[in-house]
């Protein structure tokens, strides 16, 4: 007789208790001298507090808030009064940014700003990680609010390596090794006319990254295919790769390997792309959301 369950199992998914591993096996959490950390649940997501973004960043701080970032995946500060230019100066910390070559600027090329209204709806709704049609996608982006909603549009991330870390043991076998080709097409390339899509391919061609990636300073192993960007899985049949893509981007949808941030006016987030894929509520529209993002250059997966 099947019981529940086998019968879960076979639809793909798992149920009783989660591996919810926040750091790599042998890693040591430490305190923060520079600042309060709040944690928003076990695995991922921190609240910064004690610390004024409108200041510069000296290097004691960064180096505590880099870590913080790598153990938590997700940091959230709140009451951040700043305008373009200091954000760019702040994710700059981290590396240099990308200028998105398919979204509205903000006040600096460096900054894009996502302006919703009644007009303009919300599309960010899927579970993604950013550009990784790029050949080196984002190391992490760093996102503000400027105007938003009494209720409605929160963010959600999602921790890969716990949802790597879950998978049975014949799925891990049998990624192991794949690759993927991410490609811009389905969603940015949609609304271009067929001479610049033609320019945009010669320049941003499809990219092909492992299905899982290696963390570079964490080590950690993580899935790397998300809804938006995430073609096909090279040398499967169209079947075997589309099931098996469904499979993979579902680990994202359990809570467990979630945090959910409600956001306010000058709320700042930065997290690791190389370790989450995140989520955009749209349960505000006609209202008004205003945010502006910058990304910062990674490097190729491996």
């Amino acid at each position: 007789m099947t019981t529940i369950r086998n019968r879960v199992a076979e639809r793909g998914t798992s149920m009783g208790a989660r591996v919810l591993r926040r750091l790599p096996i042998g890693a040591q959490s430490a305190p923060y001298e520079l600042f309060d950390l709040r944690p928003c649940g076990p695995l991922i997501g921190a609240e910064v507090h004690g610390v004024d973004l409108r200041e510069p960043v000296g290097p004691e701080l960064f180096t505590e808030l880099d870590r913080a970032l790598l153990e938590w995946k997700v940091l959230f500060f709140r009451d951040q009064p700043i305008d373009s230019a200091r954000h760019r100066a702040f994710a700059r910390l981290w590396g240099e940014l990308e200028v998105h070559p398919f979204l509205a600027q903000g006040d600096v090329p460096e900054v894009v700003r996502f302006a919703k209204d009644a007009a303009m709806v919300g599309v960010e709704n899927v579970w993604h990680t950013d550009v990784t049609w790029r050949q080196e996608p984002a190391l992490g982006s760093v996102l503000r609010a400027i105007e938003v909603p009494d209720f409605g549009g929160d963010t959600l991330w999602a921790d890969m390596a716990a949802a790597y870390d879950n998978l049975p043991a014949d799925v891990q076998e049998r990624i192991e090794g794949l690759t993927a080709v991410h490609d811009f097409a389905f969603s940015f390339g949609r609304a271009m006319d067929p001479d610049r899509f033609a320019a945009m391919r010669a320049q941003y061609p499809p990219a092909e990254h492992p299905v899982v990636r290696t963390h570079p300073v964490t080590g950690r192993k993580t899935l790397f295919v998300n809804e938006v960007f995430t073609d096909h899985i090279v040398g499967l049949a169209d079947d075997e790769s589309e099931e098996l893509l469904a499979l993979l981007c579902k680990q994202a949808t359990y809570p467990e390997y979630q945090v959910r941030f409600r956001w306010q006016p000058d709320s700042v987030a930065i997290w690791d792309n190389r370790a989450t894929v995140h989520y955009a509520t749209n349960d505000y529209h006609p209202n008004v959301r205003v945010m502006e993002r910058a990304a910062i250059l990674g490097e190729r997966p491996y």
